[in-house]
């Protein structure tokens, strides 16, 4: 379990202790950054017990290196280092953005949001991921829902120029974060707007219209 709120972490545990099948025995190591969680992971394959299940918090301090900057770097070492171990991402981030992203580079067997989150809800999501995953929260799933109903498709640099524009992010900074030239998120925040039929072409009515959507 990795988490930098060692509280959350005590809860998280007692929960899976008291809810637990008889026939199961829970060994649990905790993590409060990237450098602990990284130092157990690699501990456990050269002791030949590697983990079966990580339980991961999104917002974690950056390893001491500078090499991971979240959890989400973290699930992704994970997925390299331990493919068969499990894994539960845990987040207070709700934006439609974020989830899409971490369902497409890590894929998690469970993803949960903190704000859904209750004992029950956590004890069904173990044993869920256990023996049959995934199991996502209420949130995840009506994000997922949204965006499968909704005719539009827009690939990952349209999203994340959603995301950035939903932050506050002002049109001429967007080419630095996205790595492309100040005329091309032009070009592509007008196809955004076509998609969306934003007809006074506004970007806060292109967020309105994205977050009706499940995009932002």
């Amino acid at each position: 379990m990795i988490d930098d709120h060692p509280m959350i972490i005590e809860g998280y545990q007692n929960t899976l202790q008291f809810t637990k099948k008889d026939t199961q025995e829970l060994f649990i190591d905790i993590a409060n950054n990237c450098d602990e969680a990284i130092s157990y992971m690699e501990k456990s394959i050269r002791n030949e017990r590697p983990y079966d299940m990580l339980f991961v918090d999104i917002s974690l301090p950056p390893s001491s290196d500078g090499a991971m900057n979240s959890g989400e770097d973290l699930a992704e070492y994970a997925r390299k280092i331990l493919p068969e171990a499990k894994i539960v991402i845990l987040t207070m981030f709700n934006e439609s953005f974020r989830i899409h992203n971490i369902i497409k580079t890590i894929n998690p067997e469970g993803f949960l949001i903190k704000s859904d989150l209750t004992s029950s809800e956590l004890a069904s999501a173990f044993q869920a991921v256990l023996n049959n995953p995934p199991f996502y929260s209420g949130t995840v799933n009506s994000h997922i829902r949204k965006a499968i109903a909704s005719d539009i498709v827009i690939d990952e640099k349209n999203r994340k120029i959603l995301h950035l524009l939903s932050q506050g992010v002002k049109t001429k900074n967007l080419a630095a974060h996205l790595d492309i030239s100040l005329s091309a998120v032009e070009k592509r925040k007008k196809q955004l707007k076509d998609l969306f039929s934003v007809e006074d072409g506004q970007d806060e009515t292109l967020l309105n219209e994205a977050r009706k959507k499940g995009f932002v």
